[in-house]
């Protein structure tokens, strides 16, 4: 991965291609490289949706290697939900593709001068942006099967759908999966949108005639991998838990331990928890015929996804995760999971942040548009989204907006962006990264749940304020340097728990590129990143004031612990503080 493609798509006489070496973003990948463009190539008081705003994709420093895990992608931007500096992180095949095709980013740059829609399309013989006016209005899936009809069975896609064309600012970015499918999605911060200002629907990848990329020591790079896919197999959770039950394995957990937002965050458990669990969605995978082990991109080793099925064996959607399952479930107080599969095809292929969609749908439940619990009327909305309808562009635009539109106080956002499935005020580790990520609220910036909750990397009350700061600061520096390379957040359990685990994966990234780096130098990296995304935001005009929870969450105390968010501000002022 040795240059990087630019995509001006607002050049004189229409888009204009170019190739151009690394420069000063050599040694860099994912969202590091992602960051850094941004960073340095953005204005931050920008608005997200101009020509001046960037979109960059980009492989890990290992993408397109035969190394293990290797195949998560960085979307990055200024997010048009947050205002901020954004990276979403997805997986899927398109990372491996254009590692292998020797880019290291794609910078989406400038805006059309009128409304034509455009695909380009990229292979080991040069670049291609060509009109796609016959792509506007499908969903992710139709236009996916355009692609495959057009080019054959052998490539990989990211593309948008209609809400990223209507570029809302809860709209996704969506890479397909082995089987092809538009399953795997930079979800997060309204990276579609974005794309959907630079006027481009759909990239198609083929790296057919391409050759896997090579380490400058193979011997050392082969045992390095070998070793850390033992540790990832020898670990509970990322070689039995997540295998078995998907990342969904977490609801019993995160329910029993009084932390499963339910009812829009008014309460930690879920009394219908069992019924959407982990368990029982593999159980009802496997007797329909569908499987819940099943790998999001080729060299996964840990295989977390899966397919679900109706109850005639018929495809719904990839096995919904975690996430989805509470935000369209237990977040809207809904027990059923053919129903939350049916919304989490339908934010599939709309191309809609499930995270962002479930909390907005909670906050239009507390607002009367439709009764907790009511299956049906959730699938309605976010139908109402796809159709574009003024309601429909209200609940696209997120959590925050929504809101503020039907006058609702409790909204669970930090810097406009909504909270994930775990209660900041019974995992407050969790609380200290949603309030100081610079993301928003995001529990893949720092996953303190692993230590408050699952005892990995350690012990810390996930109920008392103390050490939660440290706990958090840590994580999101680890986090940071592990989104730069490539490598799928959940190999965290194991980095955490096994030093030679990381240490393997060390080797690995010295043995491909010829370096010495050390554990310091990976920290280095991260703060490295962290660093970058601060100081736009702060360019950006965010302060520490923007670094908060709501106030409701340190007023009101969750049921079943009675407990409220009480890390003290000046604590949470420390965080960046290295």
């Amino acid at each position: 991965m040795d240059k990087i493609l630019r995509v001006n798509m607002g050049a004189e006489g229409g888009p204009k291609v170019s190739v151009e070496p690394l420069g000063a973003y050599a040694g860099l990948g994912g969202r590091a490289m992602t960051s850094a463009i941004v960073s340095k190539e953005v204005p931050p008081t920008c608005h997200p949706l101009s020509a001046e705003n960037k979109l960059v994709i980009a492989p890990g420093l290992l993408s397109g290697s035969t190394g293990a895990m290797t195949g998560r992608i960085s979307v990055g931007c200024k997010s048009p939900l947050t205002g901020g500096i954004k990276e979403a992180n997805a997986g899927g095949q398109p990372a491996q593709v254009l590692g292998r095709l020797g880019y290291a980013a794609i910078v989406l740059e400038g805006q059309p001068k009128d409304n034509t829609l455009y695909k380009i399309v990229i292979n080991h013989q040069g670049v291609k942006v060509l009109p796609a006016n016959e792509l506007k209005g499908l969903g992710n899936y139709k236009t996916v099967e355009k692609a495959k009809e057009e080019y054959g069975d052998k490539i990989a896609c990211i593309s948008i759908g209609q809400a990223g064309e209507m570029k809302l600012a809860a709209a996704s970015v969506a890479c397909t999966d082995p089987e092809l499918r538009p399953t795997r999605h930079a979800g997060r911060g309204g990276v579609g949108a974005v794309m959907g200002a630079k006027g481009v629907k759909l990239i198609v990848l083929d790296d057919t005639g391409a050759k896997m990329r090579s380490p400058k020591d193979p011997e050392k790079f082969k045992d390095a991998n070998k070793r850390f896919v033992e540790g990832l197999r020898r670990h509970p959770v990322t070689g039995q838990g997540l295998p078995a039950y998907g990342t969904n394995v977490l609801t019993n957990v995160i329910n029993e331990a009084g932390a499963y937002p339910t009812y829009n965050f008014k309460e930690g458990r879920f009394t219908g928890a069992a019924k959407i669990s982990g368990e029982t969605q593999a159980e009802t995978e496997k007797a329909r015929g569908g499987n819940p082990t099943h790998g999001c991109h080729r060299g996964c080793v840990i295989r977390c996804s899966g397919i679900y099925v109706d109850k005639d064996g018929n495809y719904i959607s990839k096995q919904p995760e975690y996430e989805t399952v509470w935000a369209h479930g237990g977040n809207c107080g809904i027990d059923d999971l053919d129903a939350i599969a049916q919304i989490d095809f339908l934010d599939d292929d709309i191309g809609l942040d499930t995270i962002e969609m479930g909390a907005t749908i909670a906050v239009a439940m507390e607002a009367g548009l439709a009764k907790f619990g009511d299956a049906q009327a959730a699938i309605e909305l976010v139908k109402e989204v796809g159709k574009g309808t003024p309601l429909g562009r209200i609940l696209g635009s997120g959590a925050a907006v929504t809101g503020k539109v039907f006058g609702v106080e409790r909204v669970p956002v930090v810097k406009g962006q909504a909270m994930p499935a775990y209660d900041p005020r019974a995992v407050k580790g969790i609380g200290v990264t949603y309030a100081t990520s610079t993301m928003g609220a995001d529990h893949t910036a720092g996953y303190a749940v692993a230590t408050n909750i699952l005892k990995v990397g350690g012990n810390v009350d996930p109920l008392s304020p103390q050490g939660q700061v440290e706990l958090s600061r840590n994580l999101q520096i680890a986090t940071a340097a592990i989104d730069s390379t490539g490598m799928c957040l959940f190999i965290a359990f194991a980095l955490l728990d096994q030093p030679d685990t990381f240490q393997a994966l060390v080797d690995m990234i010295n043995a491909f590129y010829g370096l010495n780096m050390s554990a310091d130098d990976v920290a280095a990296l991260g703060k490295k990143v962290l660093s970058m995304e601060r100081d736009f935001n702060l360019r950006a005009g965010f302060t520490s004031k923007d670094d908060r929870l709501p106030d409701y969450f340190k007023k009101e105390a969750l049921p079943p612990h009675n407990v409220t968010f009480d890390v003290p501000d000046e604590e949470l002022d420390k965080v960046f503080n290295w």
